[in-house]
C-alpha cells in the first residue's frame, strides 16, 4: 500500500512538472512549482515512515518552510518586476540583450 503511494505521489510530481513546462501563465508555472513541492515533503515524509527513520520529518518541515519562502519571494519579485503580463496579455517575449 505504501509503494502505491509512493508512486500515486511520484506520478503526480510529473503532472506538475508538465504542467509547470506547459502552463500558459507565469502564475501556473509558480503554482506548479509550489505543487512539486509540496509533493516532494510528502514524499520524503513517506519514505521516512517506510524507512523508520523519524528524522526525516524533521527534513520535511524545512523543505516545506524552504519552499512556502521561496515561491512568496518569486510571487513578490513578479509583482513588481518585468515578470508580470499585461491586462488582456498572456505573456511576454523576453528581450534580447
Amino acid at each position: 500500500m505504501l509503494i502505491a503511494a509512493t508512486l500515486a505521489i511520484l506520478v503526480v510530481m510529473a503532472l506538475a512538472i508538465a504542467r509547470g513546462v506547459m502552463g500558459p501563465t507565469l502564475y501556473d508555472r509558480i503554482l506548479a512549482v509550489n505543487m512539486f513541492g509540496t509533493k516532494t515533503v510528502l514524499l520524503i515524509s513517506l519514505l521516512g515512515f517506510v524507512m523508520g527513520r523519524p528524522e526525516f520529518l524533521d527534513i520535511a518541515i524545512v523543505y516545506a518552510l524552504i519552499n512556502f519562502l521561496s515561491v512568496i519571494g518569486v510571487l513578490h519579485y513578479s509583482e513588481y518586476s518585468e515578470l508580470k503580463p499585461g491586462p488582456g496579455e498572456i505573456e511576454r517575449p523576453r528581450k534580447e540583450s
